[in-house]
């Protein structure tokens, strides 16, 4: 069993295809979840904080917008801890503002140059490319068994 990393980080379809190949989603979800559960945060809502931040300044410039360093901060753990990953590329899900683009793009970064397996799919847009997708990714959940 692998700690598998999917990006983007909130797919439960993927995640869902990661367990049921018995592996272990490194999923988003989880890290908020812990943050939430957390007594220490004082605004559950808000779930960035200061030491996503100073996390972050590990690999991001200070002069970069807090909304990079939160987002970036809060996925390190998640990149620290995957042995393989799912990149699924311009995933709709992703889309948002500057700030999203930016820190997609860092975390992507970070996820290639970790150097474990990873699988790179393109985003499917009709029926015939999904399943194609999810035949590529059980083949390379199969394949990290071996």
């Amino acid at each position: 069993m692998m700690k598998v990393l999917i990006y983007p980080p909130n797919s439960l379809i993927l995640a869902d295809l990661v367990e049921r190949m018995g592996h272990e989603a490194v999923v988003l979800m989880k890290q908020i979840a812990k943050k939430v559960r957390d007594p220490e945060l004082d605004s559950p809502p808000i779930n960035i904080v200061e030491e996503d931040l100073k996390r972050a300044l590990k690999y991001l410039s200070v002069e970069e917008p807090s909304g990079v360093r939160g987002r970036v901060g809060l996925m390190i753990p998640l990149v620290d801890e995957a042995e393989a990953a799912i990149i699924v590329e311009d995933a709709d899900p992703s889309f948002g503002c500057m700030a999203c683009a930016a820190a997609n793009d860092y975390i992507e970064y970070m996820i290639r140059s970790k150097g474990v397996p990873t699988l790179i799919v393109p985003y499917p847009y009709d029926e015939d490319a999904a399943k194609i997708l999810v035949q590529n990714v059980t083949d390379f959940l199969r394949s990290l068994e071996s």
